[in-house]
């Protein structure tokens, strides 16, 4: 997962898909910088973190 720090990644859950750059990950939390700001996501609700396709 380290190979994608500073990529556009997907974060998925089982509410939504939240895209952004993926800031850091670390036990708790998964930081994204998006468009309309941060976007901090509880680790235990993560699903995927893929990269985002072009």
């Amino acid at each position: 997962m380290i190979e994608l720090i500073g990529k556009v990644v997907e974060v998925g859950t089982s509410e939504t898909i939240y895209t952004g750059k993926l800031i850091e990950v670390n036990e708790e939390d998964v930081y994204l910088e998006s468009e309309s700001g941060w976007i901090v996501v509880p680790v235990e609700k993560v699903g995927f973190i893929r990269e985002k396709e072009e």
